[in-house]
């Protein structure tokens, strides 16, 4: 009986201090799990520190593993629907080279897989990160929560298995638009789901490249993304405030009419008003570009990344 075979894929950059350790931990969780054949797919987004040399050398030695780098740092959304791309197993795991989330939970999603789930993912109950990144985040998952027109799952970073259905449908939406997570993709189609709770780790080794800036704009994609209710709201308001504008503006000048020799309107009100409006003009501005620039991915028919170097794929053409 043939094997089935489990693709375990991990994007990278600059993590040559963890990439060693994430590949032995991989190497012994599946070496153990004799049912499975299985493919270790790392793709890198243009390293600077060492870990290209590092996955080579490691490819070299074990054709388990394969390696996608690419010719500049496209971004972690778009390698990552790259490396799914490029996984043809029957179920796909996607982990993180930073070892803060427990690797040793991979037998488990294969479990659970195996009694039926479409998607098995870690949750985070807890986590060592500060308390104002984990704060913005808890914020993060509430404002979506509240706007988002699909059920959303907290505190799920897209560590855990998808089943190749799952990995196909994403596929072709990922290719339509690179910035739509996974979770957002999953939710909108009734796939049985299984949670499973973890503490997240402290990194160890490195320092994130992820700030707080790509976080924030992280945080409006998938807000546009899965809710039109922004656009609802602007349309809503911009009709609120007009009727109240034109009910003030009759106000002063009946009230001026009234009384025309003492009646002096000032600066206040004109103040006031053009900072008012000039801020609910620039959110509208601000929300429309952002639905534009969604528009715009979606039209552009550009390739997730350009490749520099495959390794240890049989066929050796470039997927874009």
């Amino acid at each position: 009986m043939e094997k089935k075979l489990i693709s375990i894929v991990c994007c990278c950059y600059n993590e040559a201090g963890n990439i060693p350790e994430t590949y032995r931990q991989l190497k012994d969780i599946m070496s153990k799990l004799e049912k499975y054949d299985y493919e270790i797919i790392f793709e890198d987004n243009a390293s600077e520190d060492g870990t290209q040399d590092i996955l080579r050398d490691i490819a070299s030695k074990d054709k388990h593993v394969k390696v996608i780098i690419n010719g500049a740092n496209f971004g972690a959304s778009r390698s990552a629907a790259n490396v799914y791309c490029n996984a043809s197993g029957d179920a796909v795991i996607a982990v993180v080279a930073d070892l803060q989330d427990p690797l040793e939970m991979i037998p488990e999603f294969i479990r659970y897989w195996e009694e039926g789930y479409d998607v098995v993912w870690g949750q985070k109950t807890s986590s060592k990160e500060n308390f104002i990144k984990r704060g913005c985040r808890n914020l993060f998952y509430g404002i979506i929560g509240f706007f988002s027109e699909k059920k959303e799952i907290p505190n799920v970073t897209g560590f855990g298995l998808q089943s190749k259905t799952v990995v196909q449908i994403a596929n072709i939406l990922q290719k339509q638009d690179p910035e739509m997570h996974m979770r957002h993709i999953i939710t909108g189609f009734n796939f049985k789901i299984k949670l499973i709770p973890y503490t997240q780790k402290e990194r160890v080794w490195g320092k994130s490249s992820y700030n707080m800036k790509r976080y924030f704009i992280f945080a409006i994609t998938s807000l546009c993304n899965t809710s039109t209710v922004p656009l609802h709201l602007m349309t809503a308001s911009g009709f609120i405030i007009g009727l109240l504008s034109i009910i003030a503006a009759l106000g002063y000048f009946i009230y001026k009419l009234v009384n025309w020799y003492t009646f002096q309107v000032g600066v206040a009100p004109v103040v006031i008003g053009v900072f008012f409006f000039g801020g609910v003009i620039l959110w509208a501005v601000g929300m429309l570009g952002e639905y534009i620039s969604i528009v715009l991915r979606r039209i552009t028919n550009s390739p997730l990344v350009v490749e520099k170097e495959r390794i240890n794929f049989c066929n050796s053409s470039k997927n874009d």
